[in-house]
C-alpha cells in the first residue's frame, strides 16, 4: 500500500500566513491565465457597442478639445509656447494611463469574488491584467499622439521637438504603470471593508487630475512658489513634466522631483502588495 509521504506530488498547496506571501515566480507561470484576462477585459468593456475599441481613440480625443476650448481658448492658460491641443493631449495621454490602472485595479476584490471562491490562481493576476489592457489603450492613445506631433511639427516647425528625455520614456510607463497598480491594489484591499471607497475612487482620481500640471504647466505656477511645491510634491508630477519635456521639448521639472516620484511609486507598490497578501487570505469571509 503506497503511503502519502511516498507519493511525489506535482503540486502542494499550503496555507500562507505571512505579510509578503506573493511568488513573484507563479505569478509569471500563470502568464497564460494574465492574457486571457487582458482579452477577457477588452470584450467585456467594448461588448454590446456600437463604435467597440474605437473609444480607445475618442474618449482622450474628446477630452482633449475640450480641455483646448475651456482652458486654452475661454481661460486662455499658457501652454509653454507649446500648441495647445498637443500640450493638453500629451498631459492627457499620461493621465488617462495612470487613471485607467488606478480604476481598473480599485474593484479586483468585489467584482471577482465569485471567481475567486470557486478556483485558486494567484489572485495578483487579475490587477496585473488591468494595468496590462490600461498599457495597449496607453500604447494606442500614443500613436494617435504621434499622428498628431507629426501634424503640428510640419504645420508650424520649431513648435515642438523631441528632446535626449525620450530614452527615458520606457522607464516612465513602467513607472506609471506600477503607480497606479500599487494606488489601485491599496484601494481595491480596503475596499473589501469599506464599500464607499469604490463609490469615491473615481472621484478622488478625478480631483487628483486637478492637483497634476495636465491641464495647465508646473511653469505657469511661478508666481505661486508653496503652490508648485504642493504640485511637485504629487507623484504624479514628475511623469507628465517628463513626457512633455521629452517629445514636446517644454516640461519643468527637478531631479528631487524625479526621485521623489520614483520613491513614492516604490513605498505605495510595496505597501499595496502587503495590504493585497494580506486581505486575500480573509476577503471571501468580508465581501
Amino acid at each position: 500500500m503506497t503511503t502519502q509521504n511516498s507519493q511525489n506530488w506535482t503540486t502542494v498547496i499550503r496555507p500562507k500566513t505571512g505579510w509578503f506571501d506573493i511568488d513573484t515566480g507563479e505569478l509569471w507561470r500563470y502568464r497564460d491565465l494574465v492574457v486571457m484576462f487582458v482579452k477577457r477585459n477588452f470584450t467585456v468593456l467594448y461588448k454590446q457597442t456600437i463604435l467597440g475599441p474605437l473609444w480607445i481613440l475618442l474618449n482622450p480625443l474628446l477630452t482633449t478639445l475640450i480641455f483646448n476650448i475651456v482652458f486654452g481658448g475661454i481661460a486662455s492658460m499658457p501652454t509653454d509656447g507649446v500648441p495647445s491641443f498637443l500640450f493638453y493631449m500629451a498631459g492627457n495621454t499620461v493621465w488617462t494611463f495612470f487613471a485607467g490602472c488606478v480604476n481598473g485595479t480599485a474593484n479586483t476584490f468585489v467584482t471577482n469574488a465569485g471567481l475567486f471562491g470557486k478556483v485558486y490562481f494567484p489572485r495578483l493576476t487579475m490587477p496585473v491584467s488591468q494595468v496590462l489592457t490600461s498599457l495597449i489603450n496607453f500604447l494606442i492613445q500614443l500613436a494617435m499622439f504621434a499622428c498628431f506631433w507629426v501634424y503640428f511639427a510640419i504645420a508650424q516647425p520649431g513648435s515642438v521637438h523631441i528632446t535626449l528625455w525620450a530614452v527615458t520614456l520606457p522607464l516612465l510607463v513602467l513607472q506609471v504603470m506600477l503607480l497606479g497598480l500599487g494606488v489601485g491594489i491599496i484601494v481595491s484591499s480596503l475596499t473589501t471593508k469599506y464599500r464607499d471607497l469604490a463609490i469615491a475612487v473615481t472621484f478622488g482620481v478625478q480631483l487628483w487630475m486637478y492637483a497634476t500640471p495636465v491641464v495647465y504647466s508646473m511653469g505657469s505656477l511661478s508666481e505661486s512658489p508653496r503652490l508648485a511645491k504642493l504640485v511637485a510634491l504629487n507623484p504624479m508630477t514628475a511623469p507628465v513634466e517628463l513626457f512633455r519635456a521629452a517629445l514636446l521639448g517644454h516640461g519643468t521639472f527637478t531631479a528631487g522631483m524625479l526621485a521623489f516620484s520614483v520613491i513614492a511609486t516604490i513605498v505605495l507598490l510595496l505597501l499595496g502588495v502587503v495590504l493585497f497578501s494580506r486581505v486575500e487570505k480573509t476577503f471571501m469571509d468580508t465581501v
